[in-house]
C-alpha cells in the first residue's frame, strides 16, 4: 500500500490525516494511565494508588528524557525522507536503536537495584515505601520496551507513517488494561502479585507490543526496517549520534523545565487548602485532554517540515505552519469550548457530583483554560522551527515564559488578586510563549541553520551544505540508492 508523500500532498488533507493518528496515540496514552489508576484504586486501595504516583513520574522523566531523542530521531528521518535519501534515514533508525537499546537495559538492571535509593530521593512517605519499592522495580523492567517503543514510533512519525505507532499503541492499552485485575488478584493460574502485578502487566504489554509493532515492520516490509547488512547499521556512527544529541538534549531539557515548573506551581497551589488543591488537580486532569490536539499539531507539523526542508521546498513550509495554527484554532479552540460549557459534568467525574472543590475548579477553568488556544499556536511554530535543527530558542522561550513570567505573575500579582494570579499565570505565561514564538518564527534566523541537511564523513564541509543540495547516498550504505522509492 503506497504511503502518502507529505512533500506533494494537498497540505490541509496530509496534515489533518498525519495529525489525528498522533493524536488518537497520545488520548490512548493518557487513558491508559486513568484505567491503570482505576484498577489499583479499586482492588487495592488509595495507599497503592499513591505508591503508583512514584513510579509514574520516574516513568514520566524517563520517557520524556527519550522524547527529546525521538524529536531528533524524527527531524533527521523527516529531512532525510524528504530529500529522498531512504539509506540515510536507515543510518539514523540504527544509531537511535543501537545507542538507546543498550542504556534502556542498562537502566532496567541498574534501576531495579537502585528502587530504594530513587525512592528516598523522591521522598515517599514510610507508610507507601514497601507499595512503591514493589511498583517501581517492576516499573524499571518495563522501561526497555516503552522508551524502545516511544523512540521507533517517533522514527516511523518521521517518515510519514502516523498510523503503525496508533495501532501498536492500543494493542499496548488494551493489552494492559486487560492484564491489570489478572496480575494484581493472581486470576486464573496467574500469582498473585498486588500492586507489582500492575507494573507486570504494563512491562508484558509493552513487551508484546514491541515484538508486534517489529513483526509488522518486518511483515509489510516498512522502508525504514533494516536488514542483511543493514544491521551494521546499529553500531552507533559518531556524526548522527553527535546530531541527536546535540538537538535532542535541549528538547529533553524542555520537558524538564515544564516538569519542574508545574512542581514549583503545586506548592503555591497547595497553599490554598485541600478543596483548592483537589479542584486544581481535577482542573489538570482535563488539562491533559485540552493539550492534546495541539501537541499532535506540533508533532505532525515537525513531521512535514522535516521532509519539505528536505526536499527544498520552503515555500510548503510557510503553508504548512500555517495550516496547523489553522487547525489549532478549530480542535483546540472547540476544546475549550466544549469544556467551558461542560465544566460541572466534567469536574465531577474526578471530583464527584456533591464536592465543595467543582465550584472552585470552574472558576480555575474559566479564567485559565482559554489559554491553550496561544499554547496551540505556540506548539505548531515550535515544530516547524525544529523541523530545521533549531532547538535552542524554544528551550530559552519556555524557560523565560515558565518561571520569570508564571512565577512573576503568580507570585507578584498574590497581593493584589489572591489566589486569581496563580489561576491567570497559566494564560500569561501561554500569551508569553506565543509572542516569543510567533517573533522567532518571523525573525527567520532559524533558517539558516543547516547542520541537518545531509550526513555524511566530512563534519567542516556539513555546515556549507544548503537544502537545495542534491541528496548523498549515506556514507555508511554507499551501495544503497540514494532515492528509493517510499513504498513497502
Amino acid at each position: 500500500m503506497p504511503r502518502m508523500d507529505l512533500t506533494t500532498a494537498p497540505i490541509n488533507r496530509a496534515l489533518l490525516l498525519f495529525a489525528l493518528p498522533t493524536l488518537g496515540s497520545s488520548v490512548l496514552q493518557s487513558a491508559n494511565g486513568s484505567i491503570d489508576a482505576v484498577w489499583v484504586g479499586r482492588l487495592l486501595g488509595e495507599d497503592a494508588l499513591a505508591a503508583t504516583t512514584n513510579g509514574n513520574l520516574v516513568m514520566f522523566l524517563l520517557t520524556a528524557f527519550v522524547f527529546g531523542f525521538g524529536m531528533a530521531a524524527t527531524i533527521l528521518i523527516g529531512q532525510a525522507i524528504g530529500r529522498h535519501d531512504l539509506a540515510g534515514a536507515k543510518d539514523v533508525v540504527g544509531t537511535a536503536v543501537g545507542t538507546f537499546a543498550p542504556l534502556a537495559v542498562l537502566l532496567a538492571v541498574v534501576g531495579w537495584f537502585l528502587a530504594p535509593q530513587v525512592l528516598a530521593l523522591l521522598g515517599t512517605p514510610e507508610q507507601i515505601t514497601p507499595l512503591a519499592r514493589d511498583f517501581l522495580r517492576v516499573t524499571f523492567f518495563a522501561m526497555p520496551a516503552i522508551l524502545m517503543q516511544t523512540m521507533l514510533m517517533m522514527a516511523l512519525r518521521g517518515a510519514g507513517d502516523s498510523i503503525t505507532p496508533l495501532i501498536f499503541m492500543g494493542l499496548a492499552v488494551v493489552l494492559d488494561a486487560l492484564l491489570n485485575p489478572v496480575f494484581i488478584l493472581g486470576l486464573g493460574p496467574m500469582p498473585q502479585m498486588g500492586i507489582g502485578g500492575s507494573a507486570f502487566a504494563m512491562a508484558v504489554a509493552n513487551y508484546i507490543s514491541l515484538a508486534a509493532m517489529l513483526a509488522y515492520v518486518y511483515l509489510r516490509r516498512h522502508p525504514l526496517r533494516l536488514t542483511g547488512a543493514e544491521l551494521g547499521l546499529l553500531l552507533p556512527a559518531r556524526q548522527v549520534l553527535r546530531l541527536m544529541l546535540a538537538k535532542g538534549l535541549p528538547i529533553g531539557l524542555q520537558m524538564i523545565v515544564v516538569s519542574s515548573s508545574m512542581l514549583t506551581m503545586m506548592t503555591l497551589v497547595n497553599r490554598q487548602g485541600v478543596d483548592t488543591t483537589a479542584a486544581f488537580g481535577a482542573t489538570q486532569q482535563l488539562w491533559t485532554y485540552v493539550q492534546m490536539p495541539a501537541m499532535a499539531l506540533g508533532a505532525a507539523v515537525s513531521a512535514m517540515a522535516a521532509q519539505n526542508i528536505g526536499a527544498g521546498r520552503w515555500d510548503r513550509v510557510a503553508q504548512i505552519t500555517r495550516a496547523g495554527v489553522l487547525f489549532n484554532f478549530l480542535l483546540t479552540g472547540g476544546l475549550v469550548v466544549l469544556l467551558v460549557l461542560a465544566d460541572r459534568a466534567a469536574l465531577a467525574l474526578f471530583l464527584g457530583d456533591t464536592s465543595a472543590a467543582i465550584p472552585i475548579g470552574q472558576h480555575i477553568g474559566r479564567l485559565a483554560t482559554w489559554g491553550f488556544v496561544a499554547f496551540g499556536v505556540s506548539m505548531v511554530l515550535f515544530g516547524t522551527i525544529r523541523a530545521n535543527g533549531q532547538v535552542i530558542g524554544p528551550l530559552l522561550i519556555l524557560a523565560v515564559s515558565l518561571y520569570p513570567v508564571r512565577l512573576g505573575v503568580a507570585l507578584g500579582l498574590q497581593g493584589w488578586l489572591g489566589s486569581d494570579a496563580l489561576w491567570l499565570s497559566f494564560p500569561a505565561a501561554m500569551l508569553a510563549t506565543m509572542v516569543m514564538a510567533l517573533a522567532l518564527y518571523l525573525q527567520g534566523g532559524w533558517r539558516k541553520s543547516r547542520e541537518l541537511t545531509r550526513l555524511d564523513h566530512h563534519p567542516a564541509e556539513a555546515s556549507s551544505l544548503t537544502t537545495e543540495a542534491g541528496p548523498p547516498a549515506s556514507p555508511r550504505n554507499p551501495t544503497l540508492p540514494a532515492a528509493t522509492e517510499l513504498r513497502p
